[in-house]
């Protein structure tokens, strides 16, 4: 082969050899953008460094070949600029071992110590060697390169090699062989190409005058920049297939949060609808319980204390009829006699407002006609009532909220409206009952209103609506009256005897007018 072909020869090698380490520093610096699962993204900066730098100096060291076909001319600055790219490429190189393994990441286990330990004994022979030699100071820039693949490639790479066959076995730990298997690889290219560079350029130096790069070619018939281009290769592949491995690992890794996050949203939006049922539930207990409750004093009004007003004023009368003609015990007894007559009738407004009689005997329509009548005597409220469609009984805690939602209503509207009017509308549709009370009053905001304590009124008619299963609507603005709607499900009940009671209420063409 002639000396041009070899020249052919090696300059491609050179440029495969660059390549390699310059596309393994474009994957390790992309990797270092990504979430750490290789490695840190301080750790792997100085990787991509070292790939990207010393890439450069095997295209560089290729020019220098053959400096007329690239149109240049050899000279000492362009040495000078392969030199800094070769050192501080192997620097990096360190410079990424040294932060894999430092400690306090991770304890580092007796091997590593010893191995550690090996690479600064070295370090320090070869720098004691170089310095004792006669000739270091007259050609110390011949001897450069020989000097820094002594003593940063050669333990960079092995250091390099550490490195990963350390975070490998981590990766093993993790149960992540892919990761780990490529690792290795990228791993064992290292510890080859560290071994690579005891081949310097011929010249007195250390073992520079057995190992070098003449010797190999003459022993391997090959340059020993061929083996350092297939190691390249090597280490580009392994940690190019890591970096594949750890973005399929950030994937699964992505599809198993969200899939938890699925989960998790769905686990809340279970719990959201159970909570939202218990709370159905308990409200309507809480709306049971309460309306037992006040049945059971209405009950014990009515039976013992309603009974003894009036045995009381029964007494009166009779010791007034048996007494003399006292004026003054006279006076007295008539006096008392007007004050029971006076608490039973609260006493009796009280059992009606607990729970009226009418709603459990009659149903919901009489149950709202008493209410109309009690508000025109007590609060000078006239209500206009309508019933549209057959009236029928529905669930009992069903009539009892509609109930309550009316007599809230019209409530507020004698408190707040400043409306000496209303209209009440009550209509039985297939399937649920809808009630309406609506006024022209002075209305309100419904959004600034409904802060408590202020809204605590339209708050309980919303809460006793949701425990049977239904929603109020409150439709207002000031100046424009006010409509309060609440729409509840129902299902239709057997005639319990009573019907035929509320249908006398209602005309033939189901609507019922009260003044």
């Amino acid at each position: 082969m002639t000396l041009f072909g070899l020249h052919i020869q090696i300059a491609l090698i050179y440029f495969v050899y660059g390549l390699a380490f310059f596309s393994m520093g474009l994957v390790m610096a992309l990797e270092s953008r990504r979430s750490p699962l290789l490695a840190e993204a301080h750790a792997l900066r100085p990787l991509a460094f070292f790939g990207l730098v010393h890439g450069a100096h095997e295209w560089l060291e290729m020019i220098l070949m053959q400096p007329a076909a690239f149109g240049l001319t050899a000279s000492a600055a362009l040495e000078w600029v392969r030199l800094i790219l070769l050192i501080s490429s192997f620097f990096a190189l360190v410079l990424f071992s040294l932060r894999i393994l430092r400690p306090g990441q991770e304890q580092l286990n007796l091997n590593s110590y010893t191995a550690l330990g090996l690479l600064v004994l070295y370090v320090l022979m070869v720098a004691f060697t170089v310095l004792s030699h006669d000739e270091v100071f007259p050609i110390w820039l011949l001897h450069a390169d020989a000097w820094a693949r002594y003593l940063l490639a050669i333990p960079g790479a092995a250091l390099a090699a550490l490195a990963l066959e350390r975070q490998a076995r981590g990766d093993l730990a993790r149960a992540r062989p892919d990761l780990a298997g490529d690792l290795r690889l990228a791993a064992w290219g290292f510890g080859f190409y560290g071994a690579t560079q005891l081949f310097v350029a011929p010249q007195r130096l250390l073992l520079a005058h057995f190992l070098n790069t003449a010797t190999f070619y003459m022993v391997a018939g090959f340059p020993i920049q061929l083996l350092r281009a297939v190691l390249a290769v090597v280490i580009t592949v392994g940690l190019f297939r890591a970096a594949q491995a750890a973005e399929r690992e950030r994937q699964r890794q992505l599809f198993a949060a969200r899939r938890a996050r699925i989960e998790a949203l769905e686990q809340l939006q279970r719990e959201s609808v159970e909570r939202e049922a218990l709370r159905k539930q308990l409200l309507g207990h809480i709306v049971t319980a309460q309306e037992e409750e006040r049945a059971r004093i209405a009950r014990e009004l009515h039976d013992e204390t309603a009974q003894s007003l009036a045995a009381l004023s029964l007494n009166l009368a009779t010791l007034q009829q048996n007494l003399p003609n006292w004026p003054g015990v006279d006076r007295q007894i008539a006096q008392s006699l007007r004050l029971s007559k006076e608490i039973s009738t609260r006493i009796y407004h009280m059992i009606r407002d607990l729970r009226p009689a009418q709603l459990d005997d009659l149903g919901l329509v009489p149950a709202l006609q008493y209410l109309i009548d009690e508000g025109r005597e007590r609060k000078d409220l006239e209500v206009k009532l309508s019933v549209e469609g057959p009236p029928k009984r529905l669930d009992t805690l069903v009539e009892t909220v509609i109930f309550r939602v009316a007599q809230e209503a019209l409530a507020n509207v004698s408190r707040h409206s400043g409306a000496e009017r209303a209209a009440m509308c009550l209509r039985f549709d297939p399937g649920r009952v809808v009630l309406q009370v609506s006024d022209e009053g002075v209305g309100f905001d419904p959004d600034a209103s409904l802060t408590p304590p202020r809204g605590w009124g339209l708050a309980g008619m919303r809460e006793r609506a949701a425990s049977v299963g239904g929603y109020l609507q409150v439709l207002s603005s000031p100046g424009a009256g006010t409509r309060v709607q609440v729409e509840i499900p129902s299902n239709d009940l057997p005639n319990r005897g009573n019907q035929n009671s509320a249908e006398e209420l209602v005309d033939g063409d189901h609507s019922l007018n009260v003044g």
